[in-house]
């Protein structure tokens, strides 16, 4: 069993529930199971600013999966969700999934990243994934509290407990 980390997001059809349900979903992959979870976050868009905010969260997963069996359990539950991936880059979505870490591995691959090559500079990522991993290092980038105080993270509101 290793331990991955997934960012959650969405900005489509009660964005709220949408994440909650996404993180049940991850809870039901094939020998996996969320052993964390953040609170849910209201951001601003990145990258493509004319749309509603997202909320976002972050999730600890152990899994027997290999990091690419994961990545594409990952697009399933997504596809499920009705995400088409020919969405606009950075467009609304109803659900979006990132595999953010995979353990201590780099990885580097056709449609496969880990670390995510941005992690490290979004605010909406590192905001839930400090509050359940701030000491966790990430490869090549330093730790996840220490990433979080180079972003300007004054655009993440935490939703009040459903």
């Amino acid at each position: 069993m290793v331990v991955a980390y997934v960012g959650l997001g969405s900005n489509l059809a009660a964005p709220d529930v949408q994440v909650e349900r996404a993180l049940a979903a991850l809870d039901r992959l094939p020998r996996t199971r969320v052993v964390a979870r953040s609170h849910l976050y209201r951001t601003a868009p990145w990258g493509y600013l004319d749309q509603p905010d997202f909320v976002n969260a972050a999730a600890a997963l152990e899994t027997s999966l290999d990091a690419r069996g994961l990545m594409q359990a990952l697009l399933g539950v997504e596809q499920e969700f009705g995400r088409q991936r020919d969405d606009v880059r950075f467009g609304p979505r109803v659900l979006d999934l990132d595999l953010l870490l995979y353990a201590d591995a780099r990885i580097d691959e056709p449609g496969l990243h880990v670390p995510h090559p941005r992690l490290h500079e979004r605010a909406f990522v590192l905001v839930p994934l400090a509050e359940i991993a701030p000491l966790l290092d990430v490869p090549g980038q330093g730790r996840v509290d220490t990433l979080l105080a180079r972003v300007d993270a004054s655009g993440c509101r935490m939703l009040a407990a459903v």
